[in-house]
């Protein structure tokens, strides 16, 4: 049997694959089949879905830390005036009077 090529799945479609395996409608075998999943893999997303679903329903909503804002302007600042020197700096050597 040839080895298939390792596969990414997207959360969109462990969770409808998850849920179908909740349902119950089919056997793993056949969503196996349907899904071309290995039927541990279904095992382990319907599982990872069930201990997790408590999530989709908590008040508290985890939200991602993204970087500061101060930080960032601080930065753009700085490399603001570093451009600034290093252009003027360039324009001095590219005169025709300037020491070498």
């Amino acid at each position: 049997m040839a080895k298939r090529p390792r596969r990414n799945h997207g959360s969109a479609f462990k969770a409808k694959v998850a849920l179908a395996a909740i349902k119950g409608d089919q056997t793993l075998v056949e969503l196996a089949e349907r899904f071309q999943v290995h039927p541990n893999q279904i095992t382990e997303w319907k599982k990872q879905l069930l201990e997790r679903a408590e999530e989709v329903f908590s008040k508290e909503k985890k939200t991602e830390a993204g970087p500061d804002v101060k930080d960032l302007h601080a930065k753009i600042g700085q490399l603001t005036m570093e451009n600034d020197f290093l252009s003027i700096a360039l324009g001095r050597i590219a005169e025709p009077s300037a020491r070498k």
